[in-house]
């Protein structure tokens, strides 16, 4: 089937033509940010660059890079690069720790935005003739007020349903016959275990594709959801400081996301060094907002690690591609030396056991020494096959653990439904360390 193009012209643009725009836009970009943005322009004023040193992306490396804790020292007004009276809304990140992340938008950064997101829904099969159920929580968080706008954009009759009322979400899918699902993975996953429990199966619903973010999900876990709900899942990605969800997109194709470079410059820098890596090297992802009026960011860390690829497409876009993020310089756990992902755990737990998608890691510290558990949920399957044996899927889980990260793990398997269900973003990991 071809795969259809929200904007055709800027999707399969050609790269010499991408890049000519990329650095006419760079180069008007560093100039609104030296001219609007007293805090930006000391950075660039201490690495000694000034607007007249940029004259294309070739010269990005040249400009300093921002940061999250730059974001939270200027916080609220600091890199506004607009008057107040320009912005027409603010978002704003979780705000686990420290200050929350405000970011502020002009009515054309939410053009943008939405037109990035619109690309998106395109890509996954959506059309005016869809019906797109939005369960991403709304409010300062991105992932609503993103997936929203851009179905409007697009022309579906939009579903705004916020997460959480499980029971009520499948009602309405039903009886509105949504045909796209856009929620964070795990609470795909959780609505696909609750449409079975309710005694339905995907023969009941309409539902053809989802559009899955902010959070880290596998490739077994995507498989697990397709199945379950019997659609096809795409993976969209995005941060608040740069737009929200829609900074990049799954195609058909599902082997990467084609990251919208009219609007975001990608890079990949070595995490230690901050060294600008090759084509295909594995490192941390780092975006210039080369079109955001309001809030502008250039070479922003997203300490997201991954890999850009160029290769040629089957969908037609020549937009490059970033890999799922393979984990977070600065989030992933040190344990006994030992860096370690939940994602690596995650790929055994349902590759290799068929286990749940509900597991939690609790470190903690006894004295000197970290403490290592982890808490899994058996299937139903798995829990009627081997009530009688536990301790020993136990230690297999632990040696296949202990392979992939060269630590040792505490498995411990409980009962199903027994891990609190996230109807958010799923909390996975419980570092009960004081680390300073």
């Amino acid at each position: 089937m071809a795969e259809r193009y929200w904007n055709e012209h800027i999707e399969t643009m050609p790269r010499e033509e991408m890049e000519k725009l990329q650095s006419e836009r760079l180069v008007k970009q560093v100039k609104h940010v030296w001219d609007n943005v007293p805090y930006y322009r000391k950075k660039m004023e201490e690495k000694g660059v000034t607007p007249e040193d940029i004259h294309g992306i070739g010269d990005l490396s040249k400009l300093p890079f921002l940061s999250k804790a730059d974001l939270r020292d200027a916080y609220p007004y600091g890199l506004l690069a607009k008057p107040l009276s320009d912005c027409v809304r603010i978002q704003s990140t979780s705000g686990t720790t420290g200050k929350r992340v405000v970011a502020f938008y002009t009515q054309n950064d939410v053009d943008m935005w939405e037109d990035c997101v619109a690309r998106a829904i395109t890509a996954a099969g959506g059309t005016r003739d869809d019906v797109v159920q939005v369960a991403y929580g709304y409010g300062l968080f991105t992932g609503g007020a993103g997936l929203h706008g851009g179905s409007h954009k697009v022309g579906c009759l939009t579903l705004p349903m916020s997460s959480g009322n499980t029971e009520r979400q499948i009602q309405f899918m039903m009886d509105l016959g949504a045909t796209i699902l856009c929620c964070t993975p795990s609470y795909a996953a959780y609505i696909g275990e609750t449409l079975h429990e309710m005694g339905y199966t995907p023969d009941d619903i309409k539902l053809k594709a989802g559009i899955f973010g902010a959070e880290p999900w596998t490739e077994e876990m995507r498989r697990q959801i397709e199945q379950s709900l019997g659609i096809k899942a795409y993976d969209i990605y995005g941060l608040t400081e740069t737009s929200g969800p829609g900074v990049a997109f799954e195609c058909s194709e599902q082997s990467g996301m084609h990251i919208n470079e009219d609007n975001f410059i990608a890079e990949i820098i070595d995490p230690d060094t901050g060294e600008t890596l090759p084509e295909g090297s594995k490192g941390e992802l780092v975006f210039t907002s080369v079109t955001k009026e309001a809030f502008p960011l250039i070479r922003y860390r997203t300490r997201d690690i991954c890999v850009l690829t160029r290769e040629k497409c089957s969908c037609g876009r020549t937009l490059v591609k970033m890999t799922k993020p393979m984990g977070r310089s600065d989030d992933m756990l040190i344990i006994k030396g030992v860096n370690v992902f939940p994602s690596q755990i995650e790929t055994v737990l349902i590759k290799d056991f068929k286990a749940a998608p509900n597991y939690q890691i609790i470190v903690d510290r006894v004295g000197t020494t970290d403490t290592f558990e982890i808490k899994v949920e058996l299937s139903d399957d798995m829990f009627s096959d081997t009530i009688k044996d536990i301790s020993t899927l136990e230690k297999k889980i632990g040696a296949d653990i202990q392979q992939i990260l060269g630590i040792k793990a505490k498995i411990t398997l409980v009962e199903p439904k027994t891990i609190p269900r996230s109807e958010g973003k799923a909390v996975r990991v419980i570092d009960k360390r004081r680390l300073v």
